[in-house]
This record gives structure tokens, sequence and C-alpha cells, in this order.
């Protein structure tokens, strides 16, 4: 039986401490009812959630997953918000020519990320809790889920700071385990350090690397 690469799909920074991984088992569609109120919230995580189902379920190419799999991404994540919260002060200081290049390679890095993480025949489990939690800053709020198997419940707690813009509520962090560890915080001093040896170049290197990797597993 197959198991899910979980400590490499959820681990968003370059270096950060990896989470155990979760068995594997059928996916359940009614761990997506919500009540009314919640469901804009939570929606844009089980679109998430559905894409990576779905490739899980596939035999399609890499390619072709990314096709899946981006689309879900971009609706789901505030991925420019998680860049400049993963760059830190940093960011200010750098020329717009210079963030929208840095946000495509982290976009499709993101987005391979997932895809070598959830492979087809991984069959991993997700459950998105009903209750939604406020965020202690203010008007964000937290949707707690769980990514695990059928014989390993309720599995490896994924929770998600949703902030509400001018797109809808969209994911700006993840918080791992049951010490809801910041991904963006954590994977700071990874983007930090490779910043100040490499400049804006050496970080788009460093993902452009990790994708080719994801793309082969």
């Amino acid at each position: 039986m197959k198991r899910i690469s979980l400590r490499a799909g959820l681990a968003l920074g370059l270096g950060m401490a990896l989470l155990p991984a979760a068995g594997v088992s059928s996916f359940a569609p009614a761990a997506f009812a919500q009540s009314a109120p919640a469901s804009a919230v939570s929606a844009p995580i089980q679109t998430l959630y559905a894409a990576l189902d779905k490739v899980q379920k596939s035999s399609a190419s890499f390619a072709d997953r990314v096709q899946i799999v981006g689309p879900a991404v971009d609706q789901a994540y505030d991925l420019d918000a998680v860049l400049k919260a993963s760059i830190g002060v940093r960011y200010q200081s750098l020329s717009p020519d210079d963030k929208q290049k840095l946000l495509s390679a982290f976009r499709d890095f993101t987005i391979a990320r997932y895809i070598s993480s959830f492979k087809p025949g991984a069959g991993a489990r997700f459950t998105i809790t009903p209750k939604i939690e406020d965020s202690p800053i203010g008007g964000n709020k937290i949707v707690n889920t769980f990514i695990g198997s059928d014989d390993s419940q309720p599995g490896t707690p994924v929770s998600y700071v949703m902030h509400n813009g001018a797109s809808g509520w969209r994911i700006t962090d993840v918080l791992l385990a049951e010490s809801r560890i910041s991904q963006a915080a954590a994977q700071r001093s990874d983007f930090s350090s490779t910043l100040s040896s490499g400049g804006v170049s050496g970080l788009i290197n460093v993902l452009e690397r990790k994708v080719k990797t994801f793309s082969q597993g």
C-alpha cells in the first residue's frame, strides 16, 4: 500500500522541520459539509482538496496534473501575501519586476510540491472541520482540517489562516501540527538566507530546482 508524503507536501519552507507522514485512505466527500456561514470561508480549501483528490485518482502526466492543481491553488491561496510574509521586511525593497518573477517561481513551486506529495494512488483522506475559528489577527479566520487515513484518524492537523480580500476568502498562511507552526514564519529564515547570499535570482533558482525535483518524483 502506498503512503502519502505529507512531510514534503506540507513543509512549504525549504528547510523547516517536517511532519510525520500520514497514512492513506479513500476520499471522504461528506467531510466537506459546512454550515452556510462557514461555507464561503472554507470553499477555497474545498476546491484545493478536491483537486488533490482528483490527481490522486488519475494516471495523468505531471504536466496534466499541473493543469488540475494549478487553478485550485490560484483559487485557494493569496500567494502574493504568503510570499510577502515568507520574505519579510526585505520584500518591500524588491522591485516590481523582481516581485513578479519571484511570485511566478513561488506559484510553480507550490503547485509542484502538492503534485509530488499527492501522487496517483496516494489516496489521502481530507477532512474539514465545520467550526470556523476567529484568528487573533482582526478579521481573519482559521479553518481546521486533517489529512490522514481510515486507520490513522483524525490524521495530521493542518489549519489555514483565511483573509477576506477583493477576491474573496483566500489562504494567507498554513499552520502545521498541534503546535500550529506557521509555514510562512518557518520558511522566512530560509528565504532570507538565500536572498542574502544569492539575491532574487538565487531564490528563484532554488525554487526552480525544487520544481524539477518534484516533477521527477
